[in-house]
């Protein structure tokens, strides 16, 4: 039996190039997509799909009216929220298959409210240059997640390497 997939959700994303790579990653780790809405942008974006390129069929992507309904339907144990407003590294965090790794918007990051509620399960990529406020959605979506598959362990071997 397959373990349940991790997932990558992204609040109110705004910048089309970033969803789509977010894209690219997840249907190249079989892990699935949810896009909380308001999105920032048309899912035909020309953009968006260019950064997936000709990988959409093969991602799964959940569309969500809005964040309410998102954590309503959701089991708030495996829910981890990812902010600079915070000092907890996200590899203190103990990821499991199927838990669902939540990133916000890329100009305001995570509602405040949200992040109030859910203290405890914040967490943070740390940076060394104060200066710098934040690392792109991409980037940090892809950090996070293969910290937790590499907690998660492999589920079968690939023959694929990178180039």
């Amino acid at each position: 039996m397959p373990r349940p997939p991790l997932h990558i959700v992204l609040v109110e994303p705004e910048i089309p190039p970033n969803t789509g790579s977010i894209a690219r990653l997840c249907g190249a780790t079989n892990t699935v997509l949810d896009l909380v809405h308001p999105l920032g942008f048309s899912t035909d974006d020309r953009h968006l799909k260019r950064a997936g390129l000709d990988y959409w069929p093969h991602v799964m992507i959940r569309h969500w009216p809005g964040i309410d309904e998102f954590l309503q339907a959701q089991d708030e144990r495996r829910l981890f929220f990812f902010t600079t407003k915070t000092d907890r590294a996200y590899t203190e965090a103990a990821y499991r298959a199927g838990d669902m790794l939540v990133f916000g918007r890329e100009t305001r990051g995570l509602p405040e409210e949200i992040l109030a509620l859910y203290q405890d399960r914040c967490y943070t990529i740390p940076m060394a240059n104060p200066h710098i406020r934040s690392l792109n959605l991409a980037m940090s979506a892809g950090i996070v997640l293969y910290e937790a598959l590499r907690q998660i362990g492999p589920e079968r071997k690939s023959a694929r390497r990178t180039r």
